[in-house]
């Protein structure tokens, strides 16, 4: 069982930047490719970000590519997500996914562990 605790969600005026964090409490976290999706208000849960075990390989959704960079430090079971030039748009609660696999992906059912999500609100 994997348990993942994201932070670093807030609310950022537009053009700022926000880190997240999503740390993982399982002994073998370097076999565990990782990811990030966003859930805004009465829409659907959408893919942001993903990071393979090894973190040599991300893949982004055209929407945050070239502002958002995804990382990860498997010494501390952690994947960052750094957010920078921040849109009203991107305002969601943020979830951080684990799946059971070594390459990225970029759809829901590939993932097989969620947190609870942290909320980013940006401001215009």
């Amino acid at each position: 069982q994997v348990q993942l605790a994201e932070s670093g969600g807030g609310l950022v005026q537009a053009g700022g930047s926000l880190r997240l964090s999503c740390a993982a409490s399982v002994r073998t976290f370097s076999i565990y490719a990782m990811g990030w999706f966003r859930q805004a208000p009465g829409k659907e849960r959408e893919f942001v970000a993903a990071i393979s075990f090894s973190g040599g390989s991300t893949y982004y959704s055209d929407f945050v590519k070239d502002r958002f960079t995804l990382s990860r430090d498997n010494a501390k079971n952690t994947v960052y997500l750094q957010m920078n030039n921040l849109h009203p748009g991107d305002t969601a609660v943020y979830y951080c996914a684990a799946r059971r696999e070594w390459g990225v992906a970029a759809t829901r059912s590939d993932y097989d562990y969620w947190g609870q999500g942290t909320q980013v609100t940006v401001s215009s």
